[in-house]
């Protein structure tokens, strides 16, 4: 089953994606305005339920950011071997993991536009699968730690890279942009630890494949992540954790190959989805 937030007829919703259609369940939920509402009431589990044997509501809409009023997004950087590479800096493998905010409103739908806006160019692609914690805590262990998803989705992470050079100690800037990026296409719930062990991630631009991996690689795992941003920060349910991208980014090839209006972006991983996204210049 797959959980998403959508328009149709100029209305939001949210609700089931089959193949025949979207099922909204916005009245099974009263007092939950949205996706994110179902999940930070703990109520996740009954979504399956209420969209069992119900017909479809609509068969045209259009994905919006599967959790537009999200409040806390949280990612991971430079959490590949090839990607600590890819700065050239000689530096080992770092102890501690990179963290940074990122904010819904950097993110689209799925098959919407990533926006890259008139003060830069650099508009980049990283594909990431991200997690949606489902039950709230500190000091979660590794060995606990997938207690405490309640779903998976697929982050296109897009980035304005000159503006993430921008000040000595932060990428903030540069990782927040209006549109540039995407989640979604929907969420899918998280039962076996094989969703994410032996997940392969894959990201295409105009159909050619620019990104290549298995999150088994990570240098630090999903599991560690959670062990390690809880132990300073209580997770709650609905918080966002996107997890790391590969080696494959544009901004690493010589020369760099920035995302342009009409390129293609698409984020793959089996058992999840694909996230697509086309690119368009801001209207100003």
């Amino acid at each position: 089953m797959r959980f998403a937030t959508y328009t149709a007829n100029g209305e939001s919703h949210f609700g089931a994606i089959t193949d025949d259609g979207a099922i909204a369940l916005n009245d099974a939920f009263p007092g939950r305005a949205s996706l994110y509402e179902v999940i930070a009431a703990g109520e996740f589990d009954k979504l399956s339920g209420a969209a069992k044997g119900k017909p479809v509501t609509h068969t045209e809409f259009t994905y919006d950011m599967v959790m537009p009023d999200v409040r806390r997004i949280l990612c991971v950087g430079v959490n590949f071997p090839d990607r600590n590479a890819e700065y050239k800096d000689g530096s080992a493998q770092p102890k501690y993991m990179s963290l940074f905010p990122r904010y819904a409103s950097g993110f689209t739908g799925h098959d919407r536009p990533l926006i890259r806006p008139p003060e830069n160019h650099t508009l980049d692609y990283e594909g990431e699968v991200a997690i949606i914690i489902g039950k709230g805590g500190r000091r979660i262990s590794q060995d606990n730690a997938y207690d405490h998803i309640a779903a998976l989705t697929l982050c296109n992470e897009g980035t304005i890279r000159d503006w993430v050079r921008h000040a000595k100690f932060n990428v903030t800037q540069g990782k927040n942009w209006d549109n540039s990026g995407a989640i979604g296409p929907w969420l899918v719930p998280f039962t076996d630890a094989a969703q994410l062990d032996d997940a392969r991630i894959q990201t295409h631009v105009n159909g050619e494949l620019r990104q290549d991996d298995t999150l088994n690689r990570m240098m630090f795992p999903i599991r560690r992540e959670i062990e390690y941003i809880s132990t300073f920060m209580t997770l709650q349910p609905g918080d966002i954790i996107v997890t790391g991208t590969p080696t494959g980014a544009g901004a690493r090839f010589d020369p760099p190959k920035y995302l342009a209006p009409g390129d293609v972006v698409e984020v793959s991983v089996e058992g999840i989805g694909t996230l697509r996204n086309t690119v368009e210049d801001e209207q100003v």
